[in-house]
């Protein structure tokens, strides 16, 4: 092909995926807004405009009542946190799909979500834990559970990549049992509905302390993998390839998935067990964008954000009690999916 005519097809899909970024970012804005004016209470766009205009301006909002503090204390802390929440677990299913090199991995193949399942269930059976320390506790047993199964596997087979996914099963398998135990000795009328409301997932308990440990946390990573996306795409091609192209594969690949376990481990330890979200999200980036990681990981966090807000938003929405957003997310997830897997028939994920 003439030089020419490469640097078109080269502008062409530059100029494409600007596009579709820029058309992901404009939708992703659109639906923001449009979870801050729906809920209980409904708040009409020329009081949404008004109270950021003041706030932005410092200006006193005593005179809102009630439209003010729901505005800012629960709406717009947890509109961020869904985008935060949404893109981290979405990022992370890329990153352990490239590392694995296998498109059905999601972040919690190594046992993340159970052991941060298990943390809150223990912390809402134990007396006189409030509910930031439950979240703490869910989050260090989170990590726990994924440096258990990065030591499993380095003590059975230290360059399998099988060796490591069959650990994260085995660690996942292990503290399911533990968390049915607790399931059968907490009260059945109290501590019970709070451990399977809590399993579910949802954002209602969103609060500015939250974005201000999720901002630094899930942006570091966010970085961490657009910086180094490179190394992802030569792990993903292999060991051996990877070490001719000067890569080490165990130090980046232990990299790779500390700091996605990060994430994930707070998303979870914050909102609960999220599903579909992490597996459906990278699979929408690689039939938008393709596999290499340079384009995915962009288009990867914006399509979880939207993911989540929209179902968030309706989570809110459909029923006069919030439901759980994990019933949003399966309900829409599992059928996509099920499209994706029909579309894509016999073209090996790739």
């Amino acid at each position: 092909m003439p030089k020419r005519s490469v640097d078109l097809a080269s502008d062409g899909l530059a100029r494409n995926y600007g596009c579709l970024v820029a058309g992901l970012s404009a939708l992703t804005l659109v639906c923001f807004i449009g979870s801050l004016l729906v809920g209980r209470m409904n708040i009409s766009v020329v009081e949404l405009l008004g109270m950021t205009w003041s706030w932005f301006n410092g200006e006193p909002m005593e005179a809102e009542g009630v439209s003010w503090l729901v505005f800012s204390q629960v709406r717009f802390p947890r509109c961020i946190l869904a985008i935060l929440v949404g893109g981290s677990l979405a990022l992370s299913g890329a990153v352990y799909q490239g590392l694995f090199r296998n498109p059905l991995v999601s972040p919690n193949i190594l046992g993340v979500s159970a052991g941060c399942t298990l943390g809150a269930a223990l912390g809402l059976i134990l007396p006189g834990l409030g509910f930031g320390m439950v979240r703490g506790l869910a989050f260090v047993l989170g990590l726990g559970a994924v440096f258990a199964a990065l030591a499993l596997a380095r003590l059975v087979a230290v360059r399998s990549v099988i060796v490591l996914v069959l650990a994260g099963l085995v660690i996942t398998s292990v503290l399911n049992a533990l968390l049915m135990i607790i399931k059968t000795q907490a009260d059945p009328y109290s501590q019970l509905p709070a451990i399977v409301f809590w399993i579910m997932g949802s954002l209602h308990r969103s609060s500015w302390q939250d974005l201000y440990w999720a901002l630094p946390l899930m942006g570091g990573g966010y970085l961490f993998f657009h910086a180094f996306r490179f190394r992802l795409n030569v792990l993903s091609l292999g060991d051996d390839q990877a070490r001719s192209l000067g890569t080490n594969p165990l130090l980046w690949r232990v990299s790779f998935i500390c700091v996605s376990s990060l994430m994930v481990a707070f998303a979870v330890s914050t909102c609960g067990q999220i599903a579909w979200l992490g597996l459906v999200a990278p699979h929408m980036a690689r039939t938008l964008v393709g596999p290499n990681h340079e384009r995915m990981i962009p288009v990867t966090a914006l399509l979880g954000a939207l993911f989540l807000l929209l179902a968030d938003g309706l989570a809110r929405t459909l029923t006069a009690a919030e439901l759980p957003v994990s019933i949003i997310t399966s309900l829409t997830g599992g059928p996509f999916f099920a499209y994706l897997l029909y579309k894509n028939r016999g073209s090996g994920w790739t």
